[in-house]
């Protein structure tokens, strides 16, 4: 080599000699010399110059001093030290590459579970974050009320009377606050000509607005709602309505908007944000409770009657900042009834109050009369230990995985520790290899995820994201830290007992070839296929239970018949007048004459809806002082016969039975468990007995058959049907048509011409009790995708891990195969080991999945029986999957030329 050509930088040269360590020093200058002569020869003075700057800087010490030989010793051990960070996570990548079906395995198990984890905890985290955006919602409860007749329960409601929340408020120094709310129901909205139906809407007093965290965005909330006639809108219906942008909103107040039929303006007071998703109050629009007070009289703010309202606490801060204890509140209560309703005299019944927490209204509540839309707790808690088992199914597969490689894995093991690894270096090897693997899975993970949002929103109907579990948004959430701690717990215990086995390996067995598995590590192994597949089969059997379960409340007989049953809201903007009834019995006459119409119907409430109560029924002539609580449905004469519901005693309804005017004695007809409510001997003797309701007596003309007026969660309800005409109400065709559509539009038309300027609004009946089971469906639908992904999982896991053994057997398969085994043979010697852990798995999770069931089952009134027959089922499926996955690698195995594997003996 010409030095005078190929001479390196002098400082350069000077930096190496002075602090790179003695030892290598000649060594490693010879390279570099000699690798700055290639450069200069390849691409000349200045690249040359600028690579041995760079190599000489890369062969430096971290610090610029000479050390002790004691001390690069100690840092060439640690395994902390950032140049062994380095170096284990480049052979944990090399690893990776060099066994790639294991790998992809590993990924995939951990791709899955990870995604199947995280859309799991969107859902559970949006559902207990349900109103915990309310400031201070750990201090807000609401006011319940069960009511007892002769000592039996008759209502577990969320409504009780109007002063409750005031009168709690003054009787008790615990109480900060209160705020009283009323459904309005579905109202429209009117500005000018133009028509804006809005699904729910609140009578809400002036507290609301303070006591609850629904901000106005222009608006006074201490006066929005004092005055009769005020209104607030959300801002989506002001964007609706009046077309504003934000910057516009301000312009809004005092402007005017009427509703429904109310001849006086509403003054538009406030705009508000638009309620979160996750509040169980949602409304388009507030009205002040005052214009109740104005329309309805003074009873509505102070009455001890006429149960409709929703009340609401909110308690005092203690000393500690904690809210008062709510439990010692409560005990003051029976104190309250007795002064109030001094036992049964004022209400006729035994009325009971309790406070229930806020934070607990959406998924705890199996109350009557709920405000808004609640979940089950239970099924939530239940998708959150689903995702629990998917990810340890996915971590599990990695550990069996790790562990099964343990002989190939030993010999590397033994070479480094002749070298001079010691443990903790060869632990930090193994735990960076987990730590590699589980993050580029969690980032395929989340990728997954988003691309799947929208599929996973529209199965539950809900609106979830990342941003949920990142504590983004309006609600916020807690499961962020719990997340990041699965995920680091996980990824460390995934880790650690491959790290600790593989760790422990003695060089000199290993090297001499005397090392072999310890009977230990196969036994942890199969123990965690076992798990693995126990919780795939606590799974399955959990599926057929929920869809079979839908399915039969789905298809049993409910008592009438639903099916092409047009349901249409009736007019809400037409006042009652003398034609009313009239206009009713005509419009329905001609729709009957449609040639797609059979039947057709009136009546004041909906079958499937929440039917209102009556209480103190009491039959004439009996001896009892206290009466009993009916539900009440007004109907037409026509509404039996439409709903095929069977009459059993008596007649129907006549056309003189109805007398809206009440001046005397009316005639009704009663359901089956009514008749045993009042103490009568059967339908027979019924017909022609009284009762008094509403203060008067009344004529039982006919008693129909028992039937479910609920989905069948509920018991069946004593009923009593009145003969009623009302405004607004419901009416019922039955379709016969192919051509639907036109029949649609034929008895619209027949609407607009009877009531015109109504919002022509239909559904089907069948559809209708379908939401009520939409909870259930979509549980089951949850339930259903994740326990295909946890089988998945645990597949994939058995997939590797057979491959794994079947490679180790080869040559055993190929000695077996010479000596005359037949395929068959070989594929059941390979298969049955693994089959025999499905089995346990089977036996061990039926019993599991019995109680989990029937602790789901016994929130219906009505369920089915769990047969052994499904958890067979489960067991075959689980034994074929598992055969399919084993068998695929055995029968691979068995037909493999033994030439291949016995070559090299």
């Amino acid at each position: 080599m010409n030095r005078d050509v190929a001479e390196p930088p002098r400082w350069a040269h000077w930096l190496l000699t002075r602090l790179h360590p003695s030892e290598t020093l000649e060594e490693v200058e010879g390279d570099l010399d000699e690798l700055y002569a290639y450069w200069h020869r390849r691409a000349g003075k200045k690249t040359a110059t600028w690579q041995y700057v760079r190599n000489v800087l890369s062969v430096l010490p971290p610090f610029v001093r000479r050390r002790s030989h004691e001390e690069e010793y100690y840092q060439q051990l640690s395994p902390l030290h950032p140049i062994m960070i380095r170096n284990y996570l480049k052979i944990a990548f090399r690893n990776l590459l060099k066994h790639k079906i294991f790998s992809l395995v590993n990924v995939m198990g951990l791709v899955v579970g990870i995604t199947a984890c995280l859309m799991i905890l969107e859902y559970v985290s949006f559902e207990l974050n349900f109103d915990q955006f309310h400031q201070d919602v750990n201090r807000i409860y609401r006011v319940t009320n069960d009511r007892f007749q002769k000592g039996k329960l008759i209502q577990h409601g969320t409504i009780t009377y109007p002063t409750i929340g005031k009168t709690m408020a003054k009787d008790y120094p615990e109480v900060e606050d209160y705020t009283t709310i009323v459904g309005t129901g579905r109202v429209k909205l009117r500005r000018d000509k133009s028509l804006y139906p809005e699904e729910n809407s609140l009578y809400v007093d002036e507290h609301f607005l303070t006591f609850f965290t629904f901000p106005l965005v222009v608006g006074d909330p201490k006066t929005a709602l004092k005055a009769p006639n005020s209104l607030v809108l959300t801002e989506s219906n002001a964007q609706r309505i009046f077309g504003a942008q934000p910057k516009d909103y301000a312009s809004l107040l005092g402007q005017s908007l009427y509703i429904d039929l109310d001849t006086e303006p509403f003054r538009i007071t406030g705009i508000v944000k638009d309620v979160p998703a996750a509040s169980h109050l949602q409304f388009g629009a507030l009205v002040s409770y005052e214009t109740l007070v104005r329309t309805w009289g003074s009873w509505v703010k102070d009455s001890w009657e006429g149960s409709d309202m929703w009340h609401y606490l909110k308690l005092k801060p203690g000393q500690s900042g904690a809210p008062v204890d709510a439990t010692a509140l409560e005990q003051k209560f029976p104190a309250f009834s007795e002064r109030y309703f001094k036992g049964d005299k004022v209400s006729g019944s035994v009325e009971k109050f309790y406070l229930q927490p806020l934070r607990k209204a959406h998924l705890y509540s199996d109350y009557e009369y709920e405000i808004g839309v609640v979940n089950n707790g239970k099924a939530v808690w239940t998708m959150l230990i689903i995702a629990v088992f998917i990810l340890i199914i996915a971590w599990v597969n990695y550990i069996n995985l790790a562990t099964a490689r343990s002989l190939e894995r030993a010999k590397e093991v033994g070479v480094r520790k002749v070298a001079g690894a010691s443990s903790g270096q060869l632990i930090g090897q193994f735990l960076s290899e987990s730590v590699l693997l589980n993050a580029v899975a969690f980032v395929l993970a989340l990728l997954l995820t988003l691309a799947l949002q929208p599929v996973l929103n529209q199965l539950i109907g809900k609106p979830l994201s990342l941003a949920v579990l990142a504590g983004q948004g309006y609600g916020g959430s807690l499961m962020t830290l719990a997340l990041v701690g699965i995920f680091a717990v996980g990824i460390f215990l995934s880790g650690f007992y491959p790290a600790f086995a593989l760790s422990a390996f003695q060089a000199i067995q290993v090297l001499k070839g005397s090392f072999k598995r310890s009977a230990k590590g196969v036994w942890v192994r199969k123990s965690l296929v076992v798990f693995q597949y126990t919780a795939s089969v606590v799974l399955i059997i959990g599926t057929f239970i929920v869809f079979r379960q839908i399915e039969f409340m789905r298809k049993e007989n409910l008592g009438f018949n639903m099916e092409q049953m047009l349901v249409v809201s009736g007019p809400d903007l037409t006042r009652w007048d003398s034609t009313a009834i009239d206009r009713i019995n005509s419009f329905k006459t001609e729709a009957k004459r449609l040639a797609g119409v059979k039947a057709a119907t009136a009546s004041v409430n909906l079958l499937g809806n929440r039917l209102p109560r009556t209480f103190n029924v009491k039959r004439v002539g009996s001896n009892e002082e206290k009466g009993v609580t009916v539900s009440r449905m007004g109907v037409d004469l026509d509404f039996f016969d439409a709903y095929k519901i069977k009459m059993l005693a008596g007649r129907n309804f006549l056309t003189t039975d109805s007398n809206p005017n009440g001046n005397k004695v009316v005639n009704a007809v009663i359901n089956l468990s009514t008749v045993r409510l009042l103490g009568l001997k059967d339908a027979v003797s019924a017909v022609g007995q009284k009762f008094t309701l509403f203060g008067r007596e009344w004529e039982i003309v006919g008693v129909v058959s028992d039937f479910h007026q609920q989905s069948l969660r509920h018991p069946i309800e004593p009923i009593v049907f009145l003969p009623f005409y009302a405004n607004g109400g419901f009416y019922s065709f039955k379709v016969i048509s192919n051509d639907l559509e036109k029949t649609i539009d034929q008895i619209q038309e027949k609407f607009q011409t009877f009531f015109p300027g109504n919002e022509f609004s239909y559904s089907f009946m069948d559809e209708r009790f379908d939401q009520q089971y939409r909870d259930d469906q979509v549980f089951g639908k949850i339930t259903t995708f994740f326990s295909f992904l946890a089988v998945l999982i645990a597949s994939l896991g058995l997939f590797g891990l057979s491959s794994y053994t079947i490679a180790q057997r080869a040559k055993e398969i190929g000695v077996r195969k010479v000596l005359g085994a037949s395929v068959t043979s070989i594929v059941a010697l390979l298969s049955k080991d693994f089959l025999k852990l499905v089995v346990v798995a089977i036996v061990i999770a039926s019993p599991i999945a019995w109680y989990a069931v029937r602790q789901w089952l016994d929130d219906f009134a009505y369920k089915i029986d769990v047969s052994w027959w499904i958890f067979a089922i489960a067991g075959v499926l689980a034994v074929g999957i598992a055969l399919l996955t084993v068998s695929f690698q055995s029968i691979k195995a068995a037909l493999m030329n033994p030439v291949k594997t016995l070559r090299s003996e």
